[in-house]
C-alpha cells in the first residue's frame, strides 16, 4: 500500500465534500471502524501467508514500513531498516545450519558459495514475491512517486525485515520454520553455478594443453549509459562462442558458458 499512516489502509474523503467541510474534521466512526477492520484483515492475510501469527502486531507493521512513509525523517527506527539488519543475520545463521546439515561432504568454499546465493537480495525478493508480500509495503509520497526500481530495491530488504520481526516475536524456532519452508527447495535446486564459468573453461583448456581463453569485443551497441556488449571467446582449434550482456564481464561469462555447454565440459 502507498499510504503514509500506520494503518495498512486509510479512509478517503467522502465524495462531494468540500475542503472547508472536511478540513480538520474527524472521520465518521463507521469510517474508522471499517479502516481498522480492513487493516486487521490485511494483517491476518499476511500472517497466513507467512505462517506466523504475531503476538505483537506492531512488529509486522514496522517490517513493511518504508522510510518514505514515516512522518518524521528522524524516526528512521520506525521503518523496516533495523529489522532488516537483524533478519539478515538471522537468515544467514539459519541457512548456514541448513547447508551444513544437508551437504555433509561439501567443503567450506562450496558452502560459502551456496550461502551467498541463498541470502542475496534477489533470492529474498523472490521469496517475498512468491508470498505475495509486495502489496503490504507502505510507501510515502516520495517512495510512491519514484520509479519502479525503488520498489524493487527494497523487496529483499522487506523480506529480511519480516524474518527479523518473526524472530523477535516468536524466537529462533519460529524464524527457523519460516526460513526452512521458503528456502528448503531453493537450497536443493541451486539456480546459479557454484563456479565462475570463465574459471571452469580456463581449467578445462589447461587440462587439454590449450592456452588461456582469449575474450574479444565483437560489438557494442545501445546508448552510452546503457550499453550492450557482444563478446567472443577464442581457443585454438575450436569455433568461437559468443555471449551478450550489459557489461563486458557478464558477456564474457555468457560466452564461456556457451562454449562449456557446446563442448560438453563438466
Amino acid at each position: 500500500m502507498n499510504d503514509e499512516s500506520p494503518d495498512l489502509k486509510t479512509s478517503s474523503k467522502p465524495d462531494g465534500a468540500s475542503p472547508e467541510a472536511t478540513a480538520g474534521a474527524a472521520p465518521p466512526a463507521g469510517k474508522k471502524r471499517r479502516s481498522k477492520a480492513a487493516a486487521k484483515a490485511e494483517a491476518v492475510a499476511i500472517e497466513a501467508r507467512l505462517g506466523h501469527t504475531f503476538a505483537d502486531p506492531s512488529l509486522l507493521a514496522t517490517a513493511f514500513t518504508h522510510v518514505s512513509a514515516l512522518k518524521s525523517a528522524r524516526r528512521r527506527g520506525d521503518s523496516y531498516q533495523r529489522l532488516e539488519f537483524l533478519g539478515d543475520h538471522v537468515l544467514g545463521l539459519i541457512v548456514s545450519d541448513m547447508l551444513y546439515r544437508t551437504f555433509p561432504k561439501a567443503n567450506e568454499g562450496e558452502l560459502s558459495k551456496r550461502l551467498a546465493d541463498l541470502v542475496r537480495k534477489e533470492t529474498c525478493a523472490d521469496v517475498a514475491q512468491s508470498l505475495g508480500l509486495l502489496e503490504g509495503i507502505k510507501l510515502g509520497q516520495v517512495g510512491a512517486s519514484a520509479d519502479a526500481r525503488l520498489r524493487t530495491s527494497v523487496i529483499g530488504d522487506i523480506c529480511e525485515a519480516v524474518i527479523g520481526a518473526i524472530f523477535l516475536d516468536g524466537g529462533y524456532a519460529a524464524a527457523e520454520q519460516f526460513v526452512q519452508r521458503n528456502w528448503e527447495e531453493r537450497m536443493r535446486t541451486l539456480k546459479r553455478p557454484l563456479r565462475d564459468p570463465k574459471t571452469v573453461l580456463q581449467e578445462w583448456a589447461q587440462g587439454r594443453g590449450l592456452p588461456t581463453p582469449v575474450y574479444r569485443e565483437v560489438e557494442r551497441s545501445g546508448p552510452h549509459h546503457d550499453p550492450v556488449f557482444r563478446i567472443a571467446v577464442d581457443l585454438p582449434g575450436l569455433a568461437p562462442a559468443e555471449g551478450v550482456g550489459g557489461s563486458k564481464r557478464a558477456a564474457e561469462k555468457l560466452a564461456a558458458s556457451a562454449m562449456i555447454a557446446r563442448e560438453g565440459v563438466k
